[in-house]
């Protein structure tokens, strides 16, 4: 069971804000996140899925039979909303199970099938009591159990775990990654949480105005991001401008760079991006070059923050022309740093 868009266009009445020429395709038991700053689109993408809204242009396919004029009841998606939207007055297997009942299964099949997906998300035993005795964690169980008792041809999730404290989100992502999994449906995640999209997705959208960005794995986006804004959105990360000095040199507003140029030429500019657990503390007897200097990709400052973050500290050390951010685990003074050829990227100027 596939979910595709397909040249996918919608502006919302009177605005000119909404989605455009997305095209974007989620495999059977594959989970791609959504992830953008406010108004970039992601949540349309859900809306646009769910049948909320109607593209202006193009198609939404599922199972290869385009279901853009569908009602959201006619395309079979579970849904899992941020406030979970239980019915207070109701049981747990009832809340369930009211999916099935709208569908119009006898009541002990529907409830039959309610305990049984209770089960597999941990809460058979809480069947029998309403919504208000649960903490958040376990309606969202309840929420997910919902929408996947029906067999749903796809899942959604809009923001889910963003109603959880901190400590809770990292129990309940891992969840419901076990849950999408063991049901092997294809699933779409909308999220601000960047630390909650890489580690449960297998493929990740970055959205920006409206548009797609990019698209690749976790690591692709983390390690090589298609331009400095997904480098800057997508996790910490050092950003310079710069120009390409020659071959395997390139000079920045902070110092030269030793890197591969990766073919351009002198006078090329270039934004310089590194991560900055890959910025290297170097001892202060680091050797200076003939004249003095440091040599290429060598600097020295003074630290403007350091913050203590328990297993790193993440420091911001100013520099000439600037300010280089690097993660350490070190507790020793950091006045100088090195950064690694391999740990350099170059990303289109901006």
């Amino acid at each position: 069971m596939t979910l595709k868009y397909e040249n996918v266009s919608f502006t919302y009445p009177g605005a000119t804000t909404g989605i455009f020429d997305i095209s974007l395709e989620i495999g059977k038991g594959e989970l791609l996140a959504i992830i953008g700053a406010s108004g970039s689109g992601k949540s349309t993408i859900l809306k646009l899925l769910a049948g909320f809204v109607s593209p202006d242009r193009g198609r939404i396919v599922i199972d290869d039979k385009d279901v853009s004029a569908l009602s959201p009841e006619a395309r079979r998606l579970g849904v899992v909303f941020q406030n979970y939207a239980l019915f207070p007055h109701m049981r747990l297997w009832e809340n369930v199970a009211y999916p099935l009942k709208v569908r119009g299964v006898a009541k002990g099949e529907r409830q039959s099938r309610a305990l049984d997906m209770l089960g597999r998300v941990g809460m058979r035993n809480r069947a029998d009591d309403l919504p208000a005795a649960l903490s958040g964690g376990q309606q969202q169980r309840v929420a997910l159990a919902r929408a996947l008792v029906f067999d749903p041809q796809g899942l959604l999730l809009d923001e889910p775990l963003s109603a959880l404290d901190a400590s809770l989100r990292v129990e309940m992502r891992d969840e419901i990654l076990r849950v999408q999994r063991a049901s092997g449906i294809a699933t779409l995640l909308v999220t601000h949480d960047q630390e909650e999209a890489l580690s449960i997705a297998d493929k990740v959208a970055v959205m920006r105005d409206g548009r797609l960005v990019q698209i690749g794995t976790p690591r692709e986006l983390y390690e090589t991001p298609a331009n400095a804004y997904v480098a800057g959105f997508v996790g910490q990360s050092n950003l310079w401008q710069g120009k390409v000095r020659s071959h395997g040199v390139v000079e920045s507003e902070i110092g030269s760079f030793a890197c591969d140029t990766q073919g351009r030429s002198p006078g090329d500019a270039v934004t310089v991006f590194v991560r900055p657990e890959r910025v290297l503390p170097v001892a202060d007897s680091e050797p200076k070059s003939a004249g003095g200097e440091l040599p290429a990709s060598h600097f020295s400052g003074v630290v403007d923050a350091d913050r203590y973050l328990g297993p790193i500290r993440r420091i911001d050390l100013k520099v000439s022309g600037g300010l280089i951010r690097l993660e350490t685990h070190l507790r020793d003074a950091v006045t100088s740093v090195r950064i690694p050829a391999d740990a350099i990227r170059l990303l289109p100027a901006n």
